[in-house]
């Protein structure tokens, strides 16, 4: 399984989002790379876990960003983060069975869903705040 790496359209052209973003790139790579090296399932589930704390620990900041500013492209944006956790949810329910294609899976699902959401939803977020510290 290839690890996701970090693409230019990524960006939302604020370092600090796009810093955090690379983070959360990094974990899911740990994650994949867990299920991939058939490392213990307390491991894996340890590695999902610090993904959706973190994931969810992101939206949960960005989610509360667009209310302080009246964003108005809340509603699409919080329902995308809510697809993606429901998306993880499921792949932490792999099939034990074939751990090379969840983690294919995680891969896939998460490398789509960074660019679609990066590219639609953040930059057009971020370019509306203008630079603001995201941590």
């Amino acid at each position: 399984m290839a690890p996701i790496e970090w693409k230019p359209e990524y960006s939302v052209g604020n370092p600090s989002v796009d810093h955090e973003h690379q983070e959360l790139v990094d974990l899911v790579n740990q994650t994949a790379s867990a299920i991939v090296d058939r490392q213990p399932e307390a491991d894996i589930q340890s590695c999902f876990g610090d993904l959706l704390r973190a994931i969810s620990a992101h939206f949960a900041l960005e989610e509360q960003q667009m209310k302080a500013h009246g964003y108005d492209q809340r509603a699409p944006h919080k329902d995308d983060h809510e697809r993606l956790l429901d998306d993880l949810r499921d792949l932490m329910e792999g099939d034990a069975a074939s751990p090379d294609q969840t983690a294919e899976r995680l891969a896939k699902t998460l490398e789509a869903w960074f660019s679609n959401h990066f590219k639609i939803h953040d930059s057009r977020l971020h370019k509306r705040l203008g630079p603001h510290p995201h941590s």
